[in-house]
């Protein structure tokens, strides 16, 4: 039976395989999808080890936290398409994943990888991952993790935006825990996810951070021939206001707060819930994970790709 573009297209999509791998099965298979997944997933580690190559830069972000609130998790975990970070397979591996990290004492990738893997602990979690790649039909990744533990004074909340885009652990210290608090850290926790703060407030930014912004502001501020005739003291008061607008943007309790409708703060808000709910409430830290941030995707034109896989 020949192979057609249409016949590869439809093998990619269930399997998110590559296109010419995916005709080279097809071939094998004379025209028979059903046997050419079969092909497929009989090229077992062998096949995974040729996909490690590719890039990654899918998959999804997924935020966890323990029943008895003590642990909480954020894992990144990288496929090379959408249509597989859509899966259901896939997706269960994600949570394992995360499970994984919160029984762990890793402190980093390396680490973790070299510890036996929860569903089965005759393989290594790097072991369990190439057996997933095999499954699967692409190349994954578990890119990165970070991870919170909780004393009796700690209260954390996970939010997690557009089916795993962007995953958010926000954790308060309190001396009071409820469901409004629990209400509370969720829209703080979109505040996160959507406004993407670095820093939980001024006190917590590096002063090697400040010194750098303050060296390209003064710069700044040199190269305008409007500051020419400045005298030195209105240049650094400007400076500094400039410096200050930029850490309102970056510090999470001075942002304005998204949802408000009388344009406070993000502090104003926790300080009102703290009254509400009578007790203190304090941003304790906070992670964002947004999935494959800082990762150089490969822009593909699929229509010259299935042309590539037919021609070849």
């Amino acid at each position: 039976m020949a192979v057609t573009a249409a016949m590869i297209k439809e093998l990619r999509e269930m399997t998110g395989v590559g296109m010419s791998t995916c005709k080279e099965a097809l071939v094998e298979a004379d025209g028979n999808i059903d046997k050419a997944v079969e092909i497929l997933r009989e090229k077992g580690l062998a096949a995974a080890a040729k996909k490690a190559g590719r890039i990654a830069a899918e998959g999804l972000s997924y935020a966890y936290i323990t029943e008895d609130n003590k642990i909480g998790v954020v894992v990144e975990v990288n496929s090379e398409t959408d249509f597989v970070a859509k899966n259901a397979e896939f997706q269960k591996y994600v949570d394992t994943v995360a499970k994984q990290v919160a029984n762990s004492n890793s402190k980093n990738m390396d680490e973790l990888f070299e510890e036996k893997w929860i569903d089965d602990e005759n393989v290594t979690v790097k072991e369990a991952l190439n057996q997933k790649i095999a499954v699967i039909g692409e190349n994954l990744n578990i890119r990165r993790f970070e991870k919170f533990v909780n004393d009796d004074d700690n209260f954390m909340v996970s939010y997690m935006h557009a089916g795993g885009k962007v995953a958010v652990l926000l954790q308060f210290q309190t001396d009071v825990k409820s469901d409004a608090l629990n209400e509370a850290g969720k829209n703080i926790a979109m505040q996160i996810a959507a406004m993407n703060p670095e820093f939980v407030n001024k006190d917590s930014v590096p002063q090697d951070y400040i010194q750098k912004e303050t060296e390209i502001l003064t710069q700044q501020a040199k190269n305008d021939p409007a500051n020419a005739k400045k005298p030195d003291n209105v240049i650094e008061k400007m400076i500094a206001g400039r410096l200050n607008k930029e850490l309102k943007e970056k510090c999470l309790v001075e942002q304005e707060y998204v949802k408000a409708e009388n344009k406070e703060t993000v502090k104003q808000y926790i300080d009102s819930v703290a009254k509400e709910i009578g007790g203190k409430v304090t941003i304790k830290d906070f992670v964002r994970f947004e999935t494959g941030e800082g990762i150089e995707k490969k822009e593909e034109n699929f229509a010259e790709e299935v042309n590539k896989a037919m021609k070849s």
